[in-house]
């Protein structure tokens, strides 16, 4: 399996180029900005990059997808519950970001689903709480997941939106993600941590909402 882990634009994301050596098919999630170094890096590797997959809608994270469809003719994944969303991001948010709108998605996905890049397979669980869609991939032959903006090392994703919850957010983690394997290694859609990456069983013991460190009234 290839798996990169790319910092792109001005925001902190982490994009992810993640594809199968032997068939030459690849997947960008959250391809955020710097579409031709993803691009570049895939054929460098012999890749086709074949799939757009969006942990969720907002904008720092879905602002590639344009040009990335425009240049690759990757299909655009997202979960059932975002994809409307992903259509009416307003102007406002747009200008404030210099973004150009995603085009509407080609494949929604449910909780629950297993797609294929290559013949590698990824497990979809849907997180809700930073967003109403937000999904988690995990891949259990590696020992991968992507969290997008549910869980961050030492934080979780905001939950200040007109659309999040925090009970909701915490309820994903707990039953989505802290059953997961100890050394299951997670990768964030921000590099906000200490460092790019960490543990399910790292982030049960260190992370502030997750030890009762923080209580459900400061959250």
């Amino acid at each position: 399996m290839f798996f990169q882990q790319v910092e792109v634009g001005d925001q902190s994301v982490f994009a992810y180029l993640i594809g199968d050596l032997n068939v030459g098919e690849a997947a960008v999630v959250d391809p955020a900005d710097d579409v031709d170094k993803l691009i570049d890096m895939a054929k460098n590797n012999q890749l086709e990059i074949k799939l757009i997959l969006n942990t969720h809608g907002h904008v720092d994270h879905v602002m590639g997808n344009a040009e990335m469809k425009e240049k690759t003719g990757a299909r655009i994944v997202i979960h059932e519950a975002e994809a409307e969303y992903l259509e009416k991001i307003g102007d406002f948010w747009l200008n404030m970001f210099n973004a150009r709108k995603s085009p509407p998605a080609d494949k929604v996905l449910q909780d629950g689903n297993i797609f294929h890049i290559g013949e590698i397979e990824w497990d979809v669980f849907h997180t809700p709480g930073h967003t109403p869609g937000g999904v988690c991939l995990y891949n259990s032959g590696h020992g991968i997941c992507l969290t997008g903006d549910t869980l961050f090392v030492g934080s979780v994703g905001r939950t200040d939106g007109p659309r999040a919850s925090g009970a909701q957010l915490l309820n994903s983690i707990q039953t989505k993600l802290m059953i997961l394997p100890d050394e299951t290694e997670i990768f964030p859609g921000h590099n906000y941590g200490m460092s790019p990456t960490s543990t399910i069983e790292h982030e049960r013991v260190a992370n502030p909402f997750l030890n009762g460190t923080f209580s459900a009234e400061m959250f």
